[in-house]
């Protein structure tokens, strides 16, 4: 535990008791860069009628627009209840370095048991646009 990391949870706690308000499952973030707060979420997928509107993902979208850039290098995401994996990816893309999170997700979905994946598909077709794009960029 880092100093400071009580003081965040309790922030994100607030906002937990926000989404709880507003009928949704009371979880709520924030994300800390070089000791400021640069953005928060609470829980909306039923309010926003999104289902990727979890309190990460909200505190990140807030983050990302008040700094001017989807990566987050070196923040840190406090979080009242344990990350899904999609909020976990999200991190990872947006290189958040620390996660902390206060209660575990004793029903946390593990996702390959729920979605098939197929994949295959047009992939030549798929791969050489992304060559194509990925080369025109350098």
């Amino acid at each position: 535990m880092l100093a400071g990391d009580e003081s965040y949870m309790r922030r994100a706690l607030e906002l937990a008791a926000r989404a709880a308000e507003e009928g949704e499952v009371p979880v709520g973030a924030l994300v800390v860069v070089d000791g400021r707060v640069a953005g928060e979420g609470w829980n909306r997928p039923i309010g926003r009628c999104d289902p990727t509107a979890h309190a990460e993902i909200e505190a990140l979208r807030a983050a990302a627009v008040a700094l001017g850039n989807y990566r987050l290098t070196g923040a840190t995401l406090y979080v009242t209840l344990e990350p899904c994996d999609m909020c976990l990816g999200a991190m990872f893309h947006a290189r958040v370095a620390r996660a902390v999170y206060g209660a575990t997700d004793p029903k946390k979905p593990v996702l390959k048991s729920q979605v098939k994946v197929e994949g295959g598909i047009l992939a030549a077709e798929c791969s050489a646009l992304l060559s194509r794009f990925f080369a025109a960029r350098r």
